[in-house]
Protein backbone atom coordinates (compact mmCIF):
# COMPACT_ATOMS: atom_id res chain seq x y z
CA UNK A 1 0.00 0.00 0.00
CA UNK A 2 1.33 3.45 -0.90
CA UNK A 3 2.03 5.52 2.24
CA UNK A 4 -0.24 8.46 2.85
CA UNK A 5 1.09 12.00 2.59
CA UNK A 6 1.18 13.44 6.12
CA UNK A 7 1.79 16.94 7.49
CA UNK A 8 1.87 17.70 11.21
CA UNK A 9 2.10 20.93 13.19
CA UNK A 10 1.50 22.50 16.61
CA UNK A 11 -2.11 23.33 17.37
CA UNK A 12 -1.25 27.01 17.67
CA UNK A 13 1.73 29.29 16.95
CA UNK A 14 1.95 32.82 18.40
CA UNK A 15 4.76 35.30 17.71
CA UNK A 16 5.56 38.92 18.45
CA UNK A 17 7.11 41.30 20.98
CA UNK A 18 5.51 40.95 24.43
CA UNK A 19 4.13 37.47 23.69
CA UNK A 20 5.58 36.18 26.98
CA UNK A 21 3.06 38.26 28.89
CA UNK A 22 0.29 36.17 27.28
CA UNK A 23 1.74 32.97 28.78
CA UNK A 24 -0.63 32.94 31.74
CA UNK A 25 -3.83 33.02 29.72
CA UNK A 26 -2.45 30.46 27.26
CA UNK A 27 -1.26 28.11 30.01
CA UNK A 28 -4.57 28.37 31.87
CA UNK A 29 -6.31 26.86 28.86
CA UNK A 30 -4.33 23.66 29.46
CA UNK A 31 -4.24 23.41 33.24
CA UNK A 32 -4.30 25.15 36.62
CA UNK A 33 -0.88 23.98 37.85
CA UNK A 34 1.78 23.97 35.15
CA UNK A 35 5.28 22.57 35.60
CA UNK A 36 7.76 25.16 34.31
CA UNK A 37 11.01 23.70 32.95
CA UNK A 38 13.84 26.23 32.68
CA UNK A 39 17.56 26.39 33.35
CA UNK A 40 19.13 28.70 35.93
CA UNK A 41 20.04 31.43 33.43
CA UNK A 42 16.56 31.63 31.90
CA UNK A 43 14.93 31.50 35.32
CA UNK A 44 17.04 34.46 36.45
CA UNK A 45 16.30 36.40 33.27
CA UNK A 46 12.58 35.69 32.85
CA UNK A 47 11.40 34.08 36.08
CA UNK A 48 9.73 37.18 37.51
CA UNK A 49 7.73 37.84 34.32
CA UNK A 50 6.74 34.19 34.05
CA UNK A 51 5.59 34.11 37.65
CA UNK A 52 3.60 37.31 37.24
CA UNK A 53 1.72 36.25 34.12
CA UNK A 54 0.92 32.81 35.53
CA UNK A 55 -0.23 34.27 38.85
CA UNK A 56 -2.45 36.79 37.08
CA UNK A 57 -4.13 33.93 35.24
CA UNK A 58 -4.74 31.99 38.46
CA UNK A 59 -2.08 29.35 37.86
CA UNK A 60 -0.14 27.86 40.79
CA UNK A 61 3.05 26.61 39.15
CA UNK A 62 5.95 24.40 40.15
CA UNK A 63 9.42 24.79 38.68
CA UNK A 64 11.78 22.13 37.40
CA UNK A 65 15.35 23.39 37.20
CA UNK A 66 16.99 21.95 34.08
CA UNK A 67 20.73 21.29 34.43
CA UNK A 68 21.57 22.17 30.83
CA UNK A 69 22.50 18.65 29.70
CA UNK A 70 19.72 16.46 28.33
CA UNK A 71 20.56 12.94 29.44
CA UNK A 72 18.25 10.10 30.47
CA UNK A 73 18.82 10.58 34.22
CA UNK A 74 18.16 14.32 33.92
CA UNK A 75 14.88 14.10 32.02
CA UNK A 76 13.61 11.24 34.18
CA UNK A 77 14.34 13.36 37.27
CA UNK A 78 12.26 16.21 35.84
CA UNK A 79 9.37 13.87 35.03
CA UNK A 80 9.43 12.53 38.60
CA UNK A 81 9.38 16.07 40.02
CA UNK A 82 6.43 17.00 37.83
CA UNK A 83 4.50 13.91 38.90
CA UNK A 84 5.29 14.52 42.58
CA UNK A 85 4.09 18.13 42.32
CA UNK A 86 0.75 17.04 40.85
CA UNK A 87 1.06 19.32 37.84
CA UNK A 88 -1.41 19.13 34.97
CA UNK A 89 0.54 20.84 32.17
CA UNK A 90 4.13 21.54 31.14
CA UNK A 91 5.73 24.84 30.13
CA UNK A 92 9.15 24.82 28.45
CA UNK A 93 11.10 28.08 28.59
CA UNK A 94 14.56 28.12 27.07
CA UNK A 95 16.64 26.72 24.22
CA UNK A 96 16.42 23.46 22.34
CA UNK A 97 17.72 21.17 25.09
CA UNK A 98 15.38 22.66 27.69
CA UNK A 99 12.48 22.31 25.28
CA UNK A 100 13.32 18.67 24.57
CA UNK A 101 13.64 17.96 28.29
CA UNK A 102 10.15 19.39 28.84
CA UNK A 103 8.84 17.35 25.91
CA UNK A 104 10.11 14.24 27.68
CA UNK A 105 8.03 15.20 30.71
CA UNK A 106 5.01 15.55 28.41
CA UNK A 107 5.76 12.18 26.82
CA UNK A 108 6.14 10.42 30.17
CA UNK A 109 3.08 11.90 31.88
CA UNK A 110 0.80 12.56 28.92
CA UNK A 111 0.39 16.27 29.71
CA UNK A 112 -0.18 19.21 27.35
CA UNK A 113 2.78 21.50 26.73
CA UNK A 114 3.33 25.18 25.98
CA UNK A 115 6.73 25.93 24.43
CA UNK A 116 8.34 29.35 24.96
CA UNK A 117 11.74 29.56 23.23
CA UNK A 118 14.14 32.07 24.77
CA UNK A 119 16.46 31.84 21.75
CA UNK A 120 15.89 31.14 18.06
CA UNK A 121 18.80 28.70 17.86
CA UNK A 122 16.96 25.76 16.25
CA UNK A 123 13.51 24.50 15.29
CA UNK A 124 12.87 22.31 18.35
CA UNK A 125 9.86 24.40 19.54
CA UNK A 126 7.37 23.17 16.95
CA UNK A 127 8.33 19.52 16.62
CA UNK A 128 7.56 16.18 18.28
CA UNK A 129 11.22 15.18 18.29
CA UNK A 130 13.19 14.68 21.53
CA UNK A 131 16.96 14.25 21.23
CA UNK A 132 18.64 12.58 24.22
CA UNK A 133 22.44 12.68 24.60
CA UNK A 134 24.84 10.51 26.55
CA UNK A 135 27.34 11.73 29.14
CA UNK A 136 29.84 12.46 26.35
CA UNK A 137 27.37 14.68 24.46
CA UNK A 138 26.88 12.15 21.66
CA UNK A 139 23.32 11.52 20.45
CA UNK A 140 22.08 8.49 22.37
CA UNK A 141 18.43 8.20 21.28
CA UNK A 142 15.69 10.06 19.48
CA UNK A 143 12.15 9.86 20.86
CA UNK A 144 8.87 11.11 19.44
CA UNK A 145 5.84 12.67 21.07
CA UNK A 146 2.50 11.28 19.86
CA UNK A 147 1.56 14.81 18.76
CA UNK A 148 3.15 18.21 18.33
CA UNK A 149 3.14 20.81 21.14
CA UNK A 150 -0.23 22.33 21.91
CA UNK A 151 1.04 25.93 21.76
CA UNK A 152 4.30 27.60 20.71
CA UNK A 153 4.66 31.14 22.09
CA UNK A 154 7.54 33.19 20.65
CA UNK A 155 8.37 36.58 22.19
CA UNK A 156 10.56 38.27 19.59
CA UNK A 157 11.68 40.92 22.08
CA UNK A 158 13.19 38.12 24.17
CA UNK A 159 14.75 36.58 21.06
CA UNK A 160 16.28 39.92 20.07
CA UNK A 161 18.10 40.17 23.42
CA UNK A 162 19.63 36.69 23.23
CA UNK A 163 23.26 36.24 22.12
CA UNK A 164 23.79 36.71 18.38
CA UNK A 165 25.60 33.36 18.13
CA UNK A 166 22.38 31.51 18.99
CA UNK A 167 20.44 33.50 16.42
CA UNK A 168 23.02 32.64 13.76
CA UNK A 169 22.84 28.96 14.74
CA UNK A 170 19.07 29.01 14.18
CA UNK A 171 19.68 30.30 10.67
CA UNK A 172 22.27 27.58 10.11
CA UNK A 173 19.77 24.93 11.17
CA UNK A 174 17.04 26.37 8.95
CA UNK A 175 19.08 26.95 5.78
CA UNK A 176 19.27 23.23 5.07
CA UNK A 177 15.54 22.52 5.16
CA UNK A 178 14.82 23.46 1.54
CA UNK A 179 17.53 21.14 0.27
CA UNK A 180 16.78 18.28 2.65
CA UNK A 181 13.04 18.35 1.94
CA UNK A 182 13.68 18.45 -1.81
CA UNK A 183 16.03 15.46 -1.62
CA UNK A 184 13.55 13.49 0.44
CA UNK A 185 10.60 14.25 -1.81
CA UNK A 186 12.52 13.38 -4.97
CA UNK A 187 14.06 10.28 -3.46
CA UNK A 188 10.80 8.79 -2.22
CA UNK A 189 11.66 9.13 1.47
CA UNK A 190 9.18 9.10 4.33
CA UNK A 191 9.02 12.04 6.72
CA UNK A 192 9.05 11.95 10.53
CA UNK A 193 5.35 11.04 10.56
CA UNK A 194 6.13 7.94 8.45
CA UNK A 195 4.26 9.50 5.55
CA UNK A 196 5.14 10.95 2.18
CA UNK A 197 6.17 14.62 2.24
CA UNK A 198 3.38 16.90 1.13
CA UNK A 199 4.00 19.55 -1.53
CA UNK A 200 3.14 22.05 1.21
CA UNK A 201 6.04 20.87 3.38
CA UNK A 202 8.49 21.13 0.50
CA UNK A 203 7.16 24.60 -0.34
CA UNK A 204 7.63 25.67 3.29
CA UNK A 205 11.27 24.64 3.04
CA UNK A 206 11.68 26.87 0.02
CA UNK A 207 9.86 29.72 1.77
CA UNK A 208 12.16 29.27 4.77
CA UNK A 209 15.29 29.55 2.62
CA UNK A 210 13.97 32.54 0.68
CA UNK A 211 13.01 34.43 3.86
CA UNK A 212 16.42 33.83 5.39
CA UNK A 213 18.30 34.95 2.31
CA UNK A 214 16.11 38.06 2.06
CA UNK A 215 15.97 39.06 5.73
CA UNK A 216 18.68 37.12 7.60
CA UNK A 217 21.60 39.54 7.42
CA UNK A 218 19.49 42.53 8.41
CA UNK A 219 17.90 40.47 11.19
CA UNK A 220 21.34 39.65 12.57
CA UNK A 221 22.15 43.36 12.73
CA UNK A 222 18.86 43.91 14.59
CA UNK A 223 19.85 41.25 17.14
CA UNK A 224 23.17 42.98 17.68
CA UNK A 225 21.18 46.15 18.44
CA UNK A 226 18.68 44.11 20.52
CA UNK A 227 15.91 45.58 18.39
CA UNK A 228 12.74 43.99 17.02
CA UNK A 229 12.35 44.75 13.32
CA UNK A 230 10.34 43.33 10.44
CA UNK A 231 13.47 41.56 9.21
CA UNK A 232 13.86 39.91 12.60
CA UNK A 233 10.19 38.88 12.70
CA UNK A 234 10.38 37.28 9.26
CA UNK A 235 13.63 35.50 10.09
CA UNK A 236 12.33 34.14 13.40
CA UNK A 237 9.20 32.86 11.67
CA UNK A 238 11.49 31.10 9.19
CA UNK A 239 13.91 29.60 11.72
CA UNK A 240 11.30 28.42 14.21
CA UNK A 241 8.01 27.85 12.38
CA UNK A 242 8.84 27.19 8.71
CA UNK A 243 12.00 25.29 9.51
CA UNK A 244 10.23 23.11 12.06
CA UNK A 245 7.27 22.28 9.85
CA UNK A 246 9.50 21.61 6.85
CA UNK A 247 11.93 19.25 8.56
CA UNK A 248 9.27 17.22 10.32
CA UNK A 249 6.79 16.96 7.46
CA UNK A 250 9.28 17.24 4.60
CA UNK A 251 12.06 15.08 6.01
CA UNK A 252 15.78 15.24 6.71
CA UNK A 253 18.78 14.20 4.66
CA UNK A 254 22.59 14.38 4.64
CA UNK A 255 22.94 17.83 6.25
CA UNK A 256 21.35 16.67 9.49
CA UNK A 257 22.85 13.20 9.30
CA UNK A 258 26.23 14.90 9.68
CA UNK A 259 25.33 15.85 13.27
CA UNK A 260 25.65 12.16 14.21
CA UNK A 261 29.33 12.29 13.34
CA UNK A 262 29.99 15.81 14.52
CA UNK A 263 28.57 15.17 18.01
CA UNK A 264 30.92 12.21 18.48
CA UNK A 265 34.13 13.83 17.25
CA UNK A 266 36.11 15.38 20.11
CA UNK A 267 37.03 18.46 18.09
CA UNK A 268 33.51 19.39 16.98
CA UNK A 269 31.01 18.10 19.52
CA UNK A 270 30.87 21.34 21.52
CA UNK A 271 29.55 23.34 18.55
CA UNK A 272 25.88 24.37 18.49
CA UNK A 273 23.46 22.18 16.56
CA UNK A 274 22.83 24.82 13.90
CA UNK A 275 26.55 25.38 13.46
CA UNK A 276 26.97 21.69 12.74
CA UNK A 277 24.11 21.75 10.26
CA UNK A 278 25.66 24.74 8.51
CA UNK A 279 28.72 22.65 7.67
CA UNK A 280 26.54 19.58 7.08
CA UNK A 281 24.67 21.50 4.40
CA UNK A 282 27.97 22.24 2.64
CA UNK A 283 28.67 18.50 2.63
CA UNK A 284 25.22 17.69 1.27
CA UNK A 285 25.53 20.24 -1.52
CA UNK A 286 28.89 18.73 -2.53
CA UNK A 287 27.19 15.32 -2.65
CA UNK A 288 24.46 16.83 -4.82
CA UNK A 289 27.08 18.11 -7.25
CA UNK A 290 26.17 21.79 -6.93
CA UNK A 291 28.28 24.14 -9.05
CA UNK A 292 31.16 26.17 -7.64
CA UNK A 293 29.40 29.53 -7.97
CA UNK A 294 26.39 28.35 -5.96
CA UNK A 295 28.59 26.93 -3.21
CA UNK A 296 30.73 30.07 -3.06
CA UNK A 297 27.65 32.30 -2.77
CA UNK A 298 26.24 30.30 0.11
CA UNK A 299 29.60 30.20 1.88
CA UNK A 300 29.82 34.01 1.68
CA UNK A 301 26.35 34.31 3.17
CA UNK A 302 27.17 31.93 6.02
CA UNK A 303 30.47 33.66 6.76
CA UNK A 304 28.67 37.02 6.95
CA UNK A 305 26.49 35.53 9.69
CA UNK A 306 29.42 33.99 11.52
CA UNK A 307 28.40 30.44 10.62
CA UNK A 308 31.11 27.79 10.12
CA UNK A 309 31.73 26.46 6.62
CA UNK A 310 34.67 24.21 7.54
CA UNK A 311 35.68 21.84 10.30
CA UNK A 312 38.05 24.50 11.60
CA UNK A 313 35.04 26.73 12.18
CA UNK A 314 33.56 23.93 14.32
CA UNK A 315 36.71 23.59 16.41
CA UNK A 316 38.64 20.93 14.48
CA UNK A 317 41.52 22.92 13.05
CA UNK A 318 43.69 20.00 11.94
CA UNK A 319 41.53 16.98 11.08
CA UNK A 320 43.34 13.69 10.58
CA UNK A 321 42.45 10.88 8.20
CA UNK A 322 40.95 9.12 11.21
CA UNK A 323 38.79 12.17 11.98
CA UNK A 324 37.39 12.29 8.45
CA UNK A 325 36.65 8.58 8.54
CA UNK A 326 34.99 8.75 11.95
CA UNK A 327 32.76 11.62 10.83
CA UNK A 328 31.71 9.68 7.74
CA UNK A 329 31.07 6.36 9.45
CA UNK A 330 29.17 7.83 12.39
CA UNK A 331 27.08 10.06 10.11
CA UNK A 332 26.14 6.99 8.05
CA UNK A 333 24.33 5.62 11.13
CA UNK A 334 21.54 8.19 10.63
CA UNK A 335 18.80 6.56 8.57
CA UNK A 336 18.05 9.73 6.63
CA UNK A 337 21.59 9.91 5.17
CA UNK A 338 20.18 7.65 2.45
CA UNK A 339 17.37 10.07 1.58
CA UNK A 340 19.35 11.44 -1.33
CA UNK A 341 18.87 11.26 -5.07
CA UNK A 342 22.52 10.21 -5.39
CA UNK A 343 23.96 7.06 -3.79
CA UNK A 344 25.79 7.65 -0.50
CA UNK A 345 28.13 5.33 1.34
CA UNK A 346 30.92 5.99 3.83
CA UNK A 347 33.54 6.42 1.11
CA UNK A 348 31.48 8.92 -0.88
CA UNK A 349 30.53 10.78 2.27
CA UNK A 350 34.13 10.99 3.45
CA UNK A 351 35.16 12.40 0.08
CA UNK A 352 32.37 15.00 0.30
CA UNK A 353 33.40 15.97 3.83
CA UNK A 354 36.99 16.44 2.70
CA UNK A 355 35.91 18.50 -0.32
CA UNK A 356 33.51 20.72 1.67
CA UNK A 357 36.17 21.24 4.33
CA UNK A 358 38.79 22.20 1.75
CA UNK A 359 36.43 24.66 0.07
CA UNK A 360 35.46 26.18 3.41
CA UNK A 361 39.11 26.76 4.33
CA UNK A 362 39.74 28.78 1.19
CA UNK A 363 39.80 32.57 1.43
CA UNK A 364 36.40 34.18 0.85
Amino acid sequence: MTPLAILGSPQRYMQGPGALDRLGEVAREHGAKPFVVADAAVEKLLGTRIGATLSAAGCACATGRFSGEITRPEVERLAQECRAAGCDAVIAVGGGKTIDAAKFVKLTLGLPIVVVPSVASNDAPTSRVIVIYDAHHAIAEILMLPSNPETVLVDTAVIARAPARFFAAGIGDALSKKFEAEQGARGGALNLFKGRPTATAVAMGAMCYDAIRRHGLAAMEAVKRQEVTEDLERTVEATILLSGLSFESGGLSAAHAMTRGLTTCAGTRDALHGEMVSFGLMVQLVLEGRDAAFLADLRRFCRALGLPVSLAGLGLAHPTDADYRLLAERSMTAAYIRFMTVPVDADRLEAAIRRADALGRQAA
